[in-house]
């Protein structure tokens, strides 16, 4: 079994297979072709092994299976894409989806990576203001005669608390800057957190839009590829299996297509999607272009779904940096006003 392919490398994969098909090129032949372009890259030998697969007679939906470098649903998809003779229909959406997919992580792990830095830096700056630099301050007042109390006496005792236990802060800190780093670097890690994450708020909030978003691109995907709605629910329940909530969305729509409900009115009732979109699917499955509007659908939650994350890092990173300033002028403040008192007296 091969390592599982990123999200751009499924991408690029399947758009160079749609359009191979699409210039009558077929997919032995394309594979080869991929082979003579490729000099380099961590997809060579998962194009090697279908290459070798296919010229065998295996179909490139097996083939893919039994590399273990795609997911399930990319393996039904084209399988189903073959079967319906819509393969190259079929590749090209998934290609927009994985490509979607990887920018999408992309701005996620931005979006949360400098605000975890920033406070992780916060959390620093203070920690040192209040174990090092308040008591050089209450040095100071002794020598003068006077002894920080009210607020600036307080802080210097959290101070004193913080420098006794600085080991294990420091110990935490690093933990907490290895995660970081881990985030930013790791995919498999990434996607754990994220996974996590997920399970606990899929249908809530940011999350939940990007869900919905995730939902109608895999409905969209089965209809463009010829099947029928509820074997798309079907498929969009399967690429949907790392968030619970969301496939047993996709289960409760099926349910109620089985008694007669239409599709727009299932996933109004299940809360899949909004109802003004439903409305759209109502109206795109009346006229017969359900697959078309159903991508737009896609299209829109997604822009929904990313324009609600820019607009959240958009207000996280200014409270950030007003609370740390706030604190930081605090911790200040309480201790040099009354030493500017105190001089000015002696003065």
């Amino acid at each position: 079994m091969m390592n599982k392919l990123s999200n751009d490398q499924i991408s690029t994969l399947c758009m160079e297979l749609a359009l191979m098909l699409h210039a009558g090129i077929s997919a032995d032949d394309g594979l080869h072709l991929m082979l003579e372009d490729q000099t380099a890259g961590g997809d060579r030998s998962v194009v090697e092994f279908l290459s070798a697969a296919v010229d065998g007679g295996t179909p490139l939906a097996r083939a893919m299976a039994d590399s273990g470098a795609f997911p399930a649903y990319v393996t039904g998809l084209v399988e189903v894409g073959f079967r319906t003779g819509r393969l190259e229909e079929a590749l090209d959406a998934l290609s927009g989806y994985y490509n979607d997919r990887a920018r999408l992580e992309t701005q996620v792990r931005s979006a949360l990576l400098y605000p975890a830095l920033l406070m992780l830096l916060m959390v620093v700056v203070v920690v040192v203001l209040l174990a090092k630099v308040l008591p050089v301050f209450d040095q100071v007042f002794r020598s003068l005669g006077g002894s920080m109390t009210g607020v600036a006496g307080g802080l210097l005792q959290v101070g004193l608390w913080l420098d006794g236990a600085l080991p294990v802060l420091c110990a935490l800190l690093a933990l907490a800057a290895l995660a970081i780093a881990a985030f930013a670097a790791s995919d498999s890690f990434r996607d754990r957190c994220l996974r996590r994450w997920k399970v606990r708020h899929a249908t809530a909030g940011i999350t939940g839009k990007l869900t919905s978003a995730r939902m109608a691109q895999a409905l969209s995907m089965g209809l463009r590829s010829g099947l029928p709605m509820e074997e798309s629910l079907d498929m969009a329940a399967l690429l949907l299996a790392d968030v619970p909530a969301a496939q047993k969305r996709c289960q409760d729509c099926r349910a109620k297509m089985e008694v007669g409900a239409p599709l727009a009115e299932a996933l109004k009732e299940t809360g899949a999607f909004p109802p003004v979109y439903c409305r759209m699917l109502a109206l795109g499955a009346r006229s017969g272009s359900a697959d078309t509007v159903m991508e737009e659908i896609a299209h829109r939650l997604s822009d929904d779904g990313e324009t609600a994350l820019q607009t959240q890092v958009g207000r996280v990173e200014p409270v950030l940096t007003i609370v740390g300033s706030l604190l930081v002028g605090i911790i200040l403040l309480s201790a040099m006003l009354p030493l500017l008192n105190i001089l000015s007296a002696i003065g």
